[in-house]
């Protein structure tokens, strides 16, 4: 509008001399100089308006330019926006003192074994297993005593008991998980892990030869869960596609949500569940899940999900390897669940164990005797099949929690090894099925106005209890595992750190003390046969793999961040 207004008053201002010569005949001076004031005006006027054009055209440029890289940015913005990434990095001191029982050696006893071979054959060794198994059924024709005797000539005798500590032992635990929507319905969450002691790039928990090796070496069933070294490790990876044909089911695969399941939580100081099975199957394995969800209709009984479970815990590999996979299949029944009410049902059955996990090589006493001829190391076999069934009831009154939980397992044994070890047998044992049997129970209470939360938890298993949980947080046993009494106290504190940035922020310590006192032998494991640890010192057939524990103390302290 500007410049149309100026070009209007130049055209005017033009014809001004001609309408003032045809009038007067002659223009006035200042009027001439007013003309030459307005050309001026004029020219600077669109001197102006060159440079604003310049400046628009520069500002257009800059305008497009960040287009440009907003297009170029956006998609690594909306990335960024889709992926959750949280975790928590624990410190934890734990002090330990434990009592061996007075037992026999399984080396003492294979090699006086072998002595008396060579008496009865008349020759030495190696021998066939048919004749060590014959020799074996005629030891067994005499008594406790009498073999003990025999022994007690040969000069094997049972070893004292003795004392195993750790006064202090540090680790350090980080864990980053992460949750990706990929489409409307399909999502995958992960989670890596780093789990290590103070000065060590090995488990110093549980050294091979060590009464806690059967409970707590590293395999494939406890990854991550065993301060191992400083490698960031897969400890969950899976994918759930959900609302399948519009209805509440879903499929889930990969590395299961499997460790830490109900009650752990609450001892764990964890307000939510954190894995899907309940603490008796404390298991890292790779499998496949489908579920379906449905609403009971009462705002008393919740909602409720039915969960059809699978997975592997051994691959045999090839056919040369003789061996048949150990795979899992059950369910695990959300009955009821509202808030922190839960009634749980789970059941599933275990195919094919092994007597040995991936990686793990246990010495054969009988070769390494001479006894028979061998590689020296236990060779993998599969011993036969595991029923397991579960039931756990859980809620919170006011600022009180509890939970019951009980438990049953059954074995099928159908064959043994080369050292004549079967499910929960030992020297070729009749393969009879075994039922075992288990309890827990808990309680908590929360302070609020102090921050605390006081806690106290009891459980116990029977002769021939098996509790799937290697990938346990006990550091050196399992306590569900105990074939024995557990009893733990503990006490949580919520620091006063100020206020939190993000929904996952929470910092804690954790102050507790667990005693297990011991009743049979080879806790958490379903090789050998399990022996009342009164009883080890009275029978050479008693003798074990790994000294057996009478009792253990344990205290911890650990200090949670959770970012």
């Amino acid at each position: 509008m500007m410049k149309k207004f100026s070009l209007l008053a130049l055209a005017g201002l033009i014809a001004l001399p001609g309408i003032a010569s045809a009038s007067a005949g002659k223009m006035p001076s200042d009027l001439a100089q007013r003309v030459d004031e307005l050309s001026r005006q004029l020219d600077e006027l669109k001197a102006q308006l060159a440079k604003q054009n310049e400046e628009l055209a520069a500002v257009g440029n800059q305008v497009d330019d960040m287009g440009e890289e907003f297009d170029a940015k956006s998609e690594a913005w909306d990335l960024a926006s889709r992926v959750q990434l949280y975790g928590d990095f624990r410190t934890r001191l734990d002090m330990m003192t434990s009592e061996t029982a007075r037992q026999y050696s399984v080396w003492d006893v294979a090699n006086g074994f072998n002595a008396a071979m060579g008496q009865q054959f008349g020759f030495s060794g190696p021998y066939s297993r048919e004749m060590v198994r014959m020799a074996v059924n005629g030891f067994k024709m005499y008594t406790p005593q009498q073999r003990a005797g025999l022994f007690q000539m040969m000069g094997y005798a049972p070893l004292a008991s003795d004392d195993v500590d750790n006064d202090t032992m540090m680790t350090n635990r980080l864990r980053l998980n992460m949750r990706v929507p990929v489409t409307e319905n399909v999502d995958f969450k992960g989670r890596l892990a780093m789990y290590k002691a103070w000065g060590m790039e090995s488990n110093p928990a549980a050294p091979m030869g060590s009464p806690f090796t059967l409970d707590s070496f590293n395999w494939d069933g406890n990854s991550t869960r065993q301060p191992v070294d400083n490698v960031v490790r897969v400890d969950r990876a899976f994918v759930n596609w959900n609302n399948i044909a519009g209805k509440p089911i879903w499929f889930s695969f990969g590395r299961r949500p499997t460790t830490d399941g109900p009650p752990a939580h609450i001892r764990l100081n964890n307000d939510e569940r954190m894995a899907t099975p309940i603490a008796y199957m404390d298991y890292p394995f790779d499998g496949a899940t489908l579920g379906i969800a449905y609403d009971w209709g009462s705002e008393t009984l919740g909602v409720g999900r039915l969960r059809f479970c699978g997975g592997r815990g051994f691959e045999d590999g090839l056919s040369t390897n003789q061996l048949n996979d150990m795979d899992f299949f059950g369910i695990d029944w959300d009955i009821l669940q509202r808030g922190p009410r839960l009634l749980n049902l789970q059941a599933f059955e275990a195919f094919n164990l092994v007597n040995t996990p991936d990686g793990i090589n246990f010495p054969n006493p009988l070769e390494l005797s001479g006894i028979t001829a061998g590689n020296g190391i236990l060779d993998k076999s599969n011993l036969g099949n595991l029923y397991h069934t579960t039931l756990i009831y859980m809620d919170k009154v006011s600022n009180f929690n509890y939970f019951l939980v009980g438990g049953w397992s059954r074995t099928d044994p159908e064959g043994y090894d080369e050292a004549g070890n079967s499910l929960l047998g030992s020297w070729w044992a009749p393969l009879d099925s075994q039922d075992g049997f288990a309890l827990y129970a808990g309680i908590r209470y929360d302070i609020d106005d102090l921050r605390l939360k006081l806690g106290l938890e009891y459980n116990w298993g029977s002769e021939y209890w098996i509790s799937m949980s290697p990938g346990h947080d006990d550091l050196y046993n399992s306590k569900l595992a105990t074939r024995g009494q557990v009893a733990e106290v503990y006490m949580l504190y919520d620091l006063p750190t100020g206020e939190a940035i993000s929904k996952y922020a929470k910092t804690f310590m954790r102050l507790g003390y667990q005693y297990y006192k011991y009743d049979y032998s080879y806790s958490g494991s379903w090789l050998g046969g399990p022996v009342d640890v009164d009883e080890l010192a009275s029978d050479p057939f008693n003798a074990q793999f790994y000294p057996a524990l009478d009792d253990m103390s344990q205290i911890y302290l650990s200090f949670d961040i959770y970012f």
